[in-house]
């Protein structure tokens, strides 16, 4: 598995397309996923620091998730059928067991920057879709 971060954010609402771009956290591969315009502004308020009155989805994810006393360990890219991704939340149940919970990545993701979890891509996810990123000059 390769550790990403999320790069950036791209909200085209005339397209109605919008892409989070995972880089590669210690090289120049990235990956770019279309996702729906929801997620886009989920994950996009909670990078810009915008707190809603009352929580969001995701918002209510992670409360439920904390107050379990479970842990989101980390996020995993796992396949992609169909020209779809898929992901797994990789969650610590406070019990010492882990239970691996089928999600798209879009959430999956939303929820990673709520709770500061780490995000992965599977290699063989990675190589068959990567872009490398070009060095800035």
């Amino acid at each position: 598995m390769v550790e990403m971060e999320l790069n950036k954010i791209i909200i085209d609402e005339k397209r109605q397309e919008q892409v989070i771009v995972l880089k590669e956290k210690n090289g120049q591969r990235i990956l770019p996923i279309i996702i729906g315009l929801l997620e886009a502004m989920a994950i996009k308020m909670e990078v810009g620091g915008v707190n809603p009155p009352r929580p969001l989805t995701h918002d209510l994810l992670k409360n439920l998730i904390d107050n379990l006393g479970a842990k989101l360990e980390k996020v995993i890219v796992d396949k992609i059928l169909d020209n779809t991704f898929h992901a797994k939340l990789v969650i610590n149940t406070g019990d010492s067991q882990v239970k691996y919970i089928d999600a798209r990545p879009s959430d999956s993701i939303a929820l990673a920057v709520r709770t500061k979890s780490p995000i992965f891509v599977e290699e063989e996810v990675l190589n068959n879709s990567e872009i490398f990123n070009p060095p800035e000059k």
